[in-house]
């Protein structure tokens, strides 16, 4: 019977890392395709994309999508706000939240129950859109950056997993140490617990830096200033006009402009996910390490 066991248990063992690695390849194969396939059909002649002749290569080589968006200004200066956005942006929401999540961290805050109760009923409950939209109307920063990012300034998410950081992966026997040799708190947060906290903040760099980039429906509603539009909003208009044109034309035109409106729905979308997808290699090792530590423990 020992001998049984002995051979089966590692026979076992193999037929569930075969199965976890069939899982994992499929799921590699259904996330990577779609980005793929989009990157080819960018660079693909519009009619064999329309055929269906493009799977995974591009075919028929063209980038005349690619020239029409880039040679926009519009695209620049898309592009010039919204690293304004989300660099200022990010800024303020680390320190923000950093500011938020020390505090909630610590077991000596008076009342830190209930203050985690009423911030995390904030996930599932809101003012709604109009609400919203008129207290930032009354506070004057319609059609201004602040307008997209004072409103969401703290993602309560983020701010949980953030505390639960500090708690589980900093002792606090280590802050109370510092207390006892005269260290004030803010020096304790700059000194002790920022430093030993780099894979956290660089998971919310990513979080909030992406969320500003791929920010979308809050500029269409608060900014009127078409120099002030994020590239998301000037992509946008590109192609409503690049699908508007089809109406527009006849002939010979029309079947051109519509192949370009086409090519020009997968170049938009490599665009703009390229800085995103240029940042994420960088921080994807502190990337996995703060968010299992941040939310598993403690």
């Amino acid at each position: 019977m020992e001998k049984v066991q002995k051979t089966s248990a590692p026979s076992d063992e193999r037929l569930f890392d075969i199965v976890v690695y069939a899982i994992a390849a499929v799921l590699m194969v259904i996330v990577l395709y779609p980005l793929l396939f989009t990157v080819s059909a960018s660079f693909s002649d519009p009619a064999k994309v329309l055929r269906g002749d493009v799977w995974l290569l591009p075919k028929g080589v063209n980038v005349d999508a690619y020239a029409s968006i880039l040679k926009n200004n519009r695209i620049w200066t898309g592009y010039g706000n919204s690293i304004l956005y989300a660099v200022v942006g990010t800024s303020i929401n680390i320190l923000m939240t950093i500011l938020a999540a020390y505090p909630l961290s610590r077991p000596d805050l008076p009342l830190r129950g209930g203050l985690m109760l009423f911030i995390t009923l904030t996930m599932f409950f809101g003012g709604g859109l109009i609400p919203t939209y008129l207290l930032v109307r009354d506070l004057g920063m319609v059609d201004t950056m602040w307008a997209l990012i004072v409103p969401g300034a703290i993602a309560t998410y983020n701010l949980i997993v953030m505390r639960t950081y500090f708690q589980s992966s900093i002792p606090w026997e280590l802050q109370e140490a510092a207390h006892m040799d005269g260290c004030s708190n803010w020096r304790l947060l700059v000194s002790i617990i920022l430093p030993l906290s780099k894979p956290i903040l660089a998971v919310m760099v990513l979080f909030y830096a992406v969320g500003h980039w791929n920010s979308f429906f809050n500029a269409l509603i608060y900014i009127r200033d078409e120099a002030k539009y994020p590239l998301q909003l000037v992509l946008r208009e590109i192609l409503l006009i690049s699908q508007s044109s089809q109406i527009d034309g006849g002939g010979v035109g029309l079947e051109r402009q519509i192949l370009l409106a086409e090519s020009i729905k997968f170049a938009v979308i490599i665009v703009s996910s390229l800085p995103v997808l240029i940042m994420y290699p960088f921080v994807q090792k502190h990337f996995v390490k703060g968010v299992m530590i941040g939310s598993i423990k403690g």
